[in-house]
């Protein structure tokens, strides 16, 4: 399936502007995180705020690595879950730490 068929360009639209609205409302997440750590010095929300900050990229880069980098959707995708699956472990941690 050619992913930039005509009548997927619809669906291209929809993808772009909900992962612009993921890396918005990440961002957010993550500078409120980051802000509050700067305040409170608090170890599990800089750890907190680094697991959302992977998080969101993860979620992001997938279709930059396929629309801008030209790399393989299968391999953008791998390296989508990677980084979800790492900020998680970290966000976990966070939730973990005294």
């Amino acid at each position: 399936m050619n992913p930039h068929a005509p009548g997927d360009v619809t669906v291209m639209i929809a993808l772009t502007i909900v992962k612009t609205l993921i890396l918005v409302v990440g961002g957010t997440i993550t500078f409120l995180t980051l802000k509050a750590y700067r305040r409170t010095r608090r170890r599990e929300l800089g750890l907190l705020a680094v697991g959302f900050g992977v998080v969101t990229l993860g979620f992001v880069l997938a279709g930059v690595l396929f629309e801008v980098l030209e790399v393989a959707l299968a391999v953008g995708v791998l390296i989508e879950s990677l980084l979800v699956l790492g900020g998680f472990l970290v966000i976990a941690y966070s939730l973990y730490v005294d």
